[in-house]
Parts: structure tokens; sequence; C-alpha cells
């Protein structure tokens, strides 16, 4: 019985440090996208062209 009390603790350690690592990544950054921001402008045509077709198109309403 005494083991799972060790290994409860251990695993609630190792789970605190992965939290706190992860936070200290997103806080310094790690995970923002530089990357899109600079290619959506790029596609940003095309969204508009699906979203004018998407409203040109009759919709059949029953009432």
């Amino acid at each position: 019985m005494s083991v799972i009390y060790i290994l409860l603790a251990i695993s609630t350690i190792v789970a605190i440090f992965f939290f706190v690592l992860f936070i200290f990544s997103v806080k310094k950054g790690q995970y923002d996208d530089s990357y899109t921001p600079s290619v959506r402008m790029l596609f940003d045509d095309e969204l508009v062209d699906e979203d004018s077709e998407r409203d040109e198109k009759p919709v059949n309403e029953t009432q």
C-alpha cells in the first residue's frame, strides 16, 4: 500500500514539473506563430472569394 503513496507522490511531482515547464515556455514565446501572419495575406483573396460565392448561391427555404 505504501508503494501506491510513493508512486502517487512521484507522479504528482512529475506532473507539476511538466506544468511549470509548459507555463515557462508559453511565457517565453515558444508557441507564438510568426509564420502564419506573413502568409495569411496571400490567401485573404481566396477566403473572400469563397464567402462571396456562398452569398450568391440561392437558398431554398421552405416555410
